[in-house]
């Protein structure tokens, strides 16, 4: 019977382990596939900017009875032909519809059309209008956050761990989950709004903690690498993350069961907006960022690290030592190989007794007359 316990301690011991840096092209490979792919979807499929962003009048209207779309735009079509309408269905009475930006005549005007078309008092809809200077604001403060963020972290992280290759590491992988976050946005077709952008910073921290600590455990065991005789510097880091591996498959599994539960019902069963937007930046933020944390960040800091002149003596030397070894283990097994072969040769009488020759023989005799001496003192 499978124990997942039992599967741990193997894979901390060294008993069981996983190639995850011998196998680095392939998951590299992985990578930047997905990476292509979110940035092809960004380019052409693009992000999909909620009101908060591009402006524009929203109306919320509730107890509605019939949630139709259709009766929706077909209501902000009767006043203004040719206007975009998005309207949704939040929860079981609830719809949203959001346009272009209206004037104070024609806001009201669709808000008239809209409470015939549902059939709804004038003070179940309410109007509000958003500015997209507010958005390109957000956006523009968003960005900057950012940037100083990623400065910050790679000077925090290149100061704890003293050195720039764990830093330069532990960014692509961070990049990495942020555009394939982006991607599936933009695939997905949800709108981003802050509350989206609040699960791309949260993203931020959950990516970077779980590569830290990876990282920590590989510092650990590499830790003198060079004076070390048993591993070289791939094969420590290799078996920091079989070490970590458990570790991460639970947090990563117990981070995405909320998660999930929240997209599912703020999607499906509430059809609450800010739920849905932050809840899907989460999961796929959660999931990519233990992707890269096992598959990309730590083979990607074995690349960065392997041709610095100490490690590749010192693998060299363990290499070669260890091809001595086995050359030595091969010659002894060939010779005790052959020992069995002389010793039946001098075991008893006769045929193979005599091709052994004359000397063989008086040493043989010489053997058995010690007893006699023996016997006659």
């Amino acid at each position: 019977m499978f124990s997942f316990a039992a599967f741990g301690n193997d894979l901390h011991s060294g008993k069981r382990s996983f190639a995850f840096v011998g196998h680095r092209r392939i998951w590299y490979a992985i990578a930047l596939a997905m990476t292509v792919a979110s940035i092809l979807s960004l380019a052409l499929v693009r992000l999909n900017p909620g009101i908060e962003f591009r402006g524009g009048s929203e109306f919320q209207l509730s107890r509605v009875a019939d949630t139709d779309t259709i009766k929706g735009s077909d209501a902000v079509d009767s006043v203004v032909p040719g206007a975009e309408a998005r309207v949704t269905v939040i929860g079981n009475d609830s719809v949203r519809v959001q346009t272009e930006t209206l004037s104070e005549d024609e806001t009201s005007q669709v808000r008239d059309a809209l409470a015939k078309a549902y059939d709804v008092p004038d003070d179940s809809i309410t109007a509000n209008f958003v500015g997209a200077s507010w958005g390109s604001d957000v956006t523009k403060k968003a960005v900057q956050g950012l940037l100083i963020f990623l400065v910050l972290v790679g000077i925090i992280i290149a100061a704890y761990f003293r050195t720039w290759k764990m830093s330069v590491a532990a960014l692509i992988a961070l990049l990495h989950d942020l555009i394939i976050t982006a991607g599936l946005y933009a695939l997905t077709r949800f709108e981003v709004t802050p509350a989206s952008v609040i699960g791309f910073l949260t993203i931020l921290g959950y990516s970077l903690y779980d590569t830290v600590v990876v990282f920590d455990k590989v510092r650990e065991n590499t830790d003198r690498i060079t004076l070390s005789t048993k591993r070289t510097y791939e094969e420590a880091a290799n078996l920091a993350v079989n070490q970590t591996l458990v570790r991460s498959i639970n947090t990563s599994v117990v981070a995405l069961l909320p998660v999930a539960s929240i997209l599912f019902i703020g999607a499906f069963v509430l059809g609450a907006g800010t739920l849905k937007d932050i809840s899907l930046a989460l999961f796929i933020g959660i999931a990519a960022g233990t992707y890269s944390s096992i598959f990309v960040a730590t083979p990607l800091l074995v690349d960065l690290r392997r041709r610095e002149p100490e490690i590749v003596a010192h693998t060299r030397k363990l290499l070669k030592r260890r091809a001595e070894v086995a050359s030595g283990s091969q010659s002894g097994t060939t010779q005790d190989a052959e020992e069995p072969v002389v010793v039946a040769a001098g075991v008893g009488g006769g045929e193979a007794e005599g091709k052994r020759g004359p000397a063989v023989q008086r040493e043989n005799s010489g053997q058995r007359a010690q007893p006699k001496r023996g016997r006659r003192r």
